[in-house]
């Protein structure tokens, strides 16, 4: 499976303007052919371009310099140079461009959320004239030609934040990644020990002939807001998912004697470190791995305290496919409710 990359640090640099040509006309019969020089053409430009195929920055951390191509020299008879080609470099949708020298507090550059959507990050140098703009009625022979000027050039930070309907949140070995594949076709690593997902996975979703995106966040920690654990790295992509799903495992958890209701409040408090917004975003609780459970009057218990919350909740378990089917409609039921909003 490709890593997933969501940092990268470029240099970009534009084409230079071609230089302006020195010539005069040399033709039978004409003694004195006056300048026709022409104008250097212009140099490409760098332009970022959103591409929905693409799903990580991997290319961006192989290639690290990106420059146009220059303007051509301009020629005798009046003829500009060729301008250069711009350069494309695309990247996936959620992408956010950054000047290397900004303070990390600075608005970006760009922030590319839509197919085709077209930033220029650095422009072309414009061509040098040739003679023949020099010619006067006093400077009938200009013997001099302008050079073309330099392309921009900057060092950039790019960094993506998945565009999700659905966001995955839950403690390491939760269930996320199995739960992904139970809905979709996205597979996930599996395994019983923390920390499977190392980088955030896409699936889409079908119901009701209506398609949505789920992505699955690698298992947050308490501490994650602080650096704990794998990070805050990965809680940059919840911002940007209209929904939550909190993942509380309770099967394991009562098999521990570990309460789940800390469980979850220990992850809305790292939500809530990292941005108090996301606890204000529409959350449904997922009760997972109930076929753990033998007694299910100890699910009631946890149910009952999590419905002081007022969240909507399904006992569900990716296992044997229980409770899938209801989550997917409450999904579908808080999006409606969300575009609504």
């Amino acid at each position: 499976m490709q890593d997933f990359i969501d940092e990268a640090s470029i240099a970009v640099a534009a084409g230079a303007g071609g230089d302006g040509c020195v010539s005069f006309r040399r033709e039978k019969f004409v003694p004195l052919g006056g300048p026709d020089g022409g104008n250097g053409g212009r140099g490409g430009s760098v332009v970022i371009v959103g591409d929905p195929g693409l799903a990580t920055l991997t290319a961006l951390r192989h290639r690290r310099k990106w420059k146009a191509e220059s303007g051509r020299r301009g020629a005798g008879a009046n003829k500009t140079g060729r301008s250069g080609r711009d350069l494309e470099i695309r990247v996936p949708l959620g992408t956010i461009v950054r000047d290397s020298r900004a303070p990390d507090d600075a608005a970006p550059l760009a922030d590319i959320t839509t197919e085709g959507e077209r930033f220029i990050v650095v422009r072309g140098g414009r061509g040098g004239a040739g003679n023949a703009r020099f010619k006067t009625s006093t400077r009938q022979t200009p013997d001099f030609a302008k050079p073309g000027i330099p392309g921009e050039s900057r060092k950039l930070r790019l960094s993506l934040k998945l565009l999700a309907d659905i966001g995955l949140v839950g403690l390491p070995n939760a269930g996320k990644s199995t739960l992904l594949r139970r809905l979709s076709h996205a597979r996930p690593r599996v395994a019983s020990y923390p920390f499977t997902t190392l980088y955030p996975v896409l699936g889409v979703v079908e119901h009701d002939y209506r398609r949505f995106v789920v992505a699955d966040i690698p298992g947050l920690i308490e501490g994650a807001s602080r650096g704990a654990g794998l990070g805050d790295r990965f809680l940059r992509h919840i911002e940007r998912t209209r929904v939550l799903v909190h993942l509380v495992d309770v099967g394991n958890a009562l098999l521990e004697a570990r309460d789940p209701i800390a469980d979850y409040d220990a992850i809305r408090a790292e939500l809530g470190s990292y941005e108090l917004d996301l606890l204000d975003r529409i959350e449904l609780i997922a009760l997972t791995k109930v076929d753990l459970v033998a007694d299910r009057e100890l699910l009631d218990e946890v149910e009952a305290k999590l419905r002081e919350r007022e969240r909507v909740i399904c006992r569900i378990s990716s296992a044997t496919g229980e409770g899938i089917e209801a989550l997917i409609a409450a999904i579908a039921s808080a999006l409606y409710t969300e575009a609504q909003a």
